[in-house]
């Protein structure tokens, strides 16, 4: 559709909008939120589709103005914890696939840099996981029992410990993304290092498999989760750095709002993450089948509710205006 008529389709809705705001007309909170995530949907469109335009700027400046005034006076729908996570959030992140795509790299570029120098240097693995991880596990595999580290603690304090650990690494890979995005590339290099070493560590002792069968049965929705994160501070780091059309100081409220989003959006997955590694990772004993199972079952949830879903809406999002 050409901005002409674009701007012709839906300018009556958007002056209305303005009016209600300009002249703190009373209105329904409930209305008003409608026209405001109407309006946000043409901010969206607007903005790959009519790039640097006075449509995108107006509509900018129209969202900026209505955001504070929406949300003093929206009163929260009880299903409104559903919606974000089954709606509203899916097709809010389809706008930054690009900055997971990053992530996802980096993580995969460093992981194989860790592996490449645990095979080139025999010292690196125990720099890396530390003498003791390692004399630990060494001695598990002399006792026949490699994974006997994941059923050295009660599951629950196992469950709980994980879960808390892996949030605190999200959040620093969130946080550190307000050192203009390297802080967070240099988290995601420290943990894909460490996996990377790791999994050479056990291919050397010729237990990949064993490794693999185990390990990623928490490990993928783990994995995948600290990438999401990654996501998230990279979000608030170009938030900094590439400010576009809003102010410097609004571009980071911005990123750091769009963060949080992204990072409230892990915390159902650290949960499930932790609850595997507490939980079922220490039968160690199950078949192969069933692990595979697990681990394929986890990927796909990943894949399809942070990439293949929120793409499906966005899809439908653009049909819907380009009618």
């Amino acid at each position: 559709m050409r901005e002409a008529a674009f701007a012709k389709q839906n300018k009556d809705k958007w002056l209305r909008f303005e009016n209600v705001l300009r002249n703190n007309m009373q209105t329904n909170p409930d209305e008003l939120s409608a026209l405001y995530i109407e309006i946000t949907d043409h901010l969206s469109y607007a903005r790959t589709f009519y790039p640097k335009s006075n449509t995108l700027h107006y509509l900018n400046g129209l969202s900026v103005l209505a955001h504070q005034k929406i949300y003093k006076t929206k009163r929260e729908s009880r299903t409104r914890f559903i919606t974000f996570f089954t709606k509203e959030f899916p097709l809010f992140f389809s706008q930054y696939h690009k900055q997971l795509l990053i992530a996802f790299c980096t993580f995969l570029l460093f992981s194989i840099v860790g592996a490449y120098s645990a095979a080139s240097d025999g010292n690196f693995v125990r720099l890396i996981l530390g003498d003791g991880y390692v004399n630990m596990t060494l001695d598990n595999i002399e006792k026949g029992d490699p994974m006997a580290v994941y059923k050295e603690m009660g599951e629950l304090n196992m469950f709980l410990g994980i879960t808390i650990n892996n949030i605190q690494v999200a959040l620093y890979a969130f946080v550190y993304g307000l050192f203009l995005s390297l802080g967070t590339l240099f988290i995601l290099m420290r943990n894909a290092v460490m996996l990377g070493s790791f999994q050479y560590f056990f291919h050397d002792q010729g237990l990949l498999w064993e490794s693999v069968r185990t390990i990623w049965i928490h490990g993928t929705i783990e994995i995948s989760v600290i990438i999401i994160a990654g996501c998230a501070g990279l979000v608030l780091g170009n938030s900094i750095l590439f400010p576009g059309t809003y102010t410097r100081l609004q571009s980071f409220i911005r990123g750091a709002k769009d963060g949080l989003k992204i990072m409230l959006s892990t915390v159902p997955f650290f949960i499930i993450a932790g609850f595997l590694e507490g939980f079922v990772t220490r039968h160690t004993e199950m078949p192969d089948w069933l692990a595979i199972l697990i681990i394929g079952g986890s990927l796909y949830l990943i894949l399809y509710y942070y990439i293949f879903y929120p793409i499906k809406l966005k899809k439908r999002n653009e049909r819907i205006h380009s009618i």
